[in-house]
């Protein structure tokens, strides 16, 4: 079996993240609200744990979109510093000027 690399992991997250968003606001809705009975929440919550935990947004890290580094990231940008400051270098990001680099 081939390794997959962390940034088609990611991929693959923000896709079931985007499948499930009803699915899992909706039982959190049912958890939060107090009117109804305690039994009714507590299946909400077991249905929620029962759900794939990639599932949830918290679960997707930002990275590089050059290079998949996850640290030190912009999210203006959606780059790295490294990519950032390489990419500064030869000219190509529109607005930023070499201070003293």
């Amino acid at each position: 079996m081939a390794k997959v690399s962390a940034v088609e992991k990611n991929k693959r997250r923000r896709k079931l993240v985007a499948g499930q968003a009803n699915k899992r606001a909706a039982l959190k809705a049912v958890i939060m609200n107090q009117e109804l009975p305690i039994e009714e929440r507590f299946k909400a919550t077991l249905k929620l744990a029962a759900l794939p935990r990639n599932g949830s947004k918290t679960r997707i890290r930002n990275r590089c979109e050059v290079t998949g580094r996850p640290r030190a990231y912009y999210r203006k940008l959606k780059m790295s510093r490294i990519a950032l400051r390489e990419l500064g270098n030869f000219g190509s990001v529109p607005g930023l000027v070499k201070s003293s680099w």
